[in-house]
This record gives C-alpha cells, structure tokens and sequence, in this order.
C-alpha cells in the first residue's frame, strides 16, 4: 500500500502541475488571460456532466474517513470519474486542496484489492487505513500527521489513544516505502513534490502571549465564517442544477483566479509569497484575503468544484494573523509568525477537534518552538467550537419542545 500511495500521489501531483501549465500559461499565451474564463466553465461543466451521471464526488476527507470507519466499505467502481472530479478542480484554479480527491482515490483503490485479491479482503479496512495515512502524510511532508489524522479521536471526551504496536510498525513501513517510491520517481523523472512553504523563525514575546487569546477568538471566527458560508452556498446549490451549478462555478473561479488570484488555488503557492513579502502588503488587504478565500473555499466545495480544505484554510488564517499581528504592532515583522501560527491552529483545531494531529500538521509550516502553542491553540479552538455545538444543540432542542 506504501509503494501504491506514493506512485498515485505522483502521478496525481505531475498531471496537476501539467494541466495547470497548460491552462494558466500555454492558453494565454495565445489567447489571452481572459479566455481562462470559458475554459474554467467548460471544465465546470465537465464536472457536472460526470456528477450527474456518478455521483458528487470526491468526497470530503472527513466523509472519505467515516464510511471506511463505519461502514467498512468505500465504492471503488465510479474511480475514473473520481480521479477527474478530483484533478480538474485543482487544475483550474479552485480555491481547494489535493489530500480530499487523494484519499478517495486510495480508499477506492484499497478496497478493490480487497475484493479482488483473495488474501486482502479480510484485511481492506486496515489496508485503507494505511492507504489514508501514508497519503495524508506524504501530502503535506509529515508522517506522524498522516497517522494521527486516522488514528486521533475527536475531542468528545475520549482519551486520545494510539494504536498497536504492529499497526504503529505497519504504517511506519508503509510511509517508508511511499517516500522511496516518490524519491525514485523525482530522481528518474527530474521532478520534485516540494513541502509546503514555512517560516524559517519565530520570535515569542510577552506581547505575543497577551495577545494569544484574540488570535484563537479570531481563529474561531474564521472557522464560524467558513461554516456559515459554507451553509448559506450548500442552500444555494440546491436550486441550481447540477451541470449549470458547476459550469456557473467554473467560470466564478476563472473570473477569480484572473482579479484576485491570491484568493485562488489551492494556497501553497500564494504561501510562499505571503513568507517572502507580506510587508509588502496592507493589513486590511491580507484580512480581505483571508475573507475573500474562506468564502471562495466554501463557494467551490458545496457548488461542486470539491477537494480538501486545510491548504486553503492553512494560507487564509495566516494572512489573518499576519493582518492582525501589523495592525496591533509597529515593529510588526518579529509577531508576525506567532500570529499566524496561533490563529491557524484555533481554526483548524475547531474544524478537526484533532489537537494533535493538528499541532503536527502545522509543524509543516511553522518552527517547533511554537509547539506548545500550536497544540493549546487547536486543543482550545476545539473545546469552543465544541461548546458552541452543544448549545446550539440545546437551544434547538428547547425550541423544538416548545
């Protein structure tokens, strides 16, 4: 499964890379940066054509883990129509990421092996497990988080538990080989699956901690945004039909990417010119952005143009912070980084509940001495997001009593 995930996360990333070449720079070329707009609807309407016919996939990454979790089963027949749904999205520029269509695909995969090889189908679901952790962790560069992602319980009360030793072995083999495999690929092919951008340092002052507190409270707002967003677009969705849905979503996207492409993609690219030079830009344009993108990501997930959100969500609360971080301090530069990284960690850790799995997948991006902070950052913006949870829950218990 290792050698598997890592030769589908390689072919998955180079057909990305060309398409996106071949879209954004060969097609301008000769007609014009505009004419991104008809393609990007008519790739729209490729994927409504496929969704009316197989189904609204990819699937969400939380949606792609619970059906193996509870329904020990995930379909692998529609996988061609998943690999589209999941490519064309990236391709034109939606506001979403890889690790969703990714997970599907190896889910889908997995089970296949499953019931076509004999020995493999009383093991599938542990298959898929270290399919999903291996592809979650050579996605983002961290193996540790590809594991806790699948392994680490929500923030419900439960102690958080990790896995057998053999199991802990068996994903351990599997990352390893994965890597192997995507190394020989980059050394044979003179190609490269580059980490996410990170900062290089962070400075922690007593300023930075007094102000912890209004990051996570922002952090949680940008999590509340993005839920509430992502309401309103999923109820308007539904009065539009499926092919005109994701052609109109299409050509918003080609229209976006061209005005405001900062807001777009799937944000790795855009973070790395956030770290290079986000002096170089207004507060309130950085907090717009960030704005403009959890709207954006919302937009393209419930109206089909569907992937991954930690990406976006990830490069979205660091303009957030940083915005915040140059609005508070003159000698803004030496907070920027904590900001960020405590404002990324509340929102994250409010959509996982995954404090853990949270505080390694930041890592990626922000220096080690900002651990601590990171883990009581996402293990608070869960706590809250939870609470809020619960008495919504109440209060529309209560309404519906009387």
């Amino acid at each position: 499964m290792g050698a598997v995930a890592g030769l589908v996360i390689w072919l998955f990333i180079w057909a990305v890379s060309v398409g996106t070449s071949f879209v954004w720079d060969t097609i301008p070329s000769f007609a014009g940066s505009w004419a991104a707009i008809p393609i990007c609807a008519l790739g729209g309407c490729a994927v409504g054509i496929i969704h009316r016919r197989y189904g609204d996939y990819p699937d969400e990454l939380d949606v792609v883990m619970g059906k193996v979790r509870r329904e020990k089963r995930y379909d692998y027949r529609p996988i061609l129509p998943i690999i589209a749904c999941a490519v064309i999205p990236l391709v034109l520029g939606a506001s979403v990421g890889p690790e969703a269509g990714l997970t599907g695909i190896i889910a889908a995969l997995c089970y296949w092996v499953g019931d076509n090889v004999a020995f493999a189908k009383r093991d599938a679901a542990l298959y898929t497990e270290l399919g999903e952790a291996v592809t979650l962790g050579q996605i983002f560069h961290m193996p540790l988080f590809g594991i806790l992602a699948v392994e680490e319980p929500a923030v419900d009360g439960s102690p958080p538990s990790l896995p057998r030793i053999s199991k802990l072995v068996l994903y351990g083999l599997s990352a390893g080989v994965g890597m192997l495999v995507i190394w020989g690929l980059n050394q044979a092919f003179h190609t490269s699956l580059e980490g996410f951008p990170s900062f290089s340092e962070a400075s922690i002052s007593p300023e930075d901690f007094a102000m912890a507190v209004i990051y996570v409270v922002l952090g949680l707002a940008v999590y509340l945004l993005y839920r509430a967003a992502g309401t309103v677009a999923e109820a308007g969705a539904g009065k539009v039909p499926v092919v005109w849905r994701e052609a109109a979503c299409g050509a918003v996207i080609g229209l976006m990417c061209i005005l405001a492409p900062m807001a777009m993609f799937s944000g790795e690219d855009q973070m790395a010119d956030l770290i290079g030079g986000f002096g170089s830009y207004a507060p309130w344009v950085l907090i717009g952005i960030c704005l403009l993108k959890v709207l954006m990501t919302a937009f393209c997930l419930r109206f089909g143009m569907k992937g991954g959100h930690f990406f976006p969500m990830i490069f979205a609360c660091s303009c957030m912070g940083i915005g915040i971080a140059m609005l508070v301090f003159s000698d803004f530069s030496s907070h920027v980084v904590f900001a960020a990284g405590v404002t990324t960690a509340a929102t994250l850790g409010a959509q996982m509940r995954k404090p853990l799995a949270v505080t390694i997948l930041l890592l990626l991006c922000f220096p080690f001495r900002m651990v601590f902070w990171l883990f009581v950052a996402a293990a608070v913006g869960g706590w809250l997001a939870q609470l809020l949870d619960r008495s919504r829950g109440s209060g529309s218990a209560d309404a519906a009593e009387s």
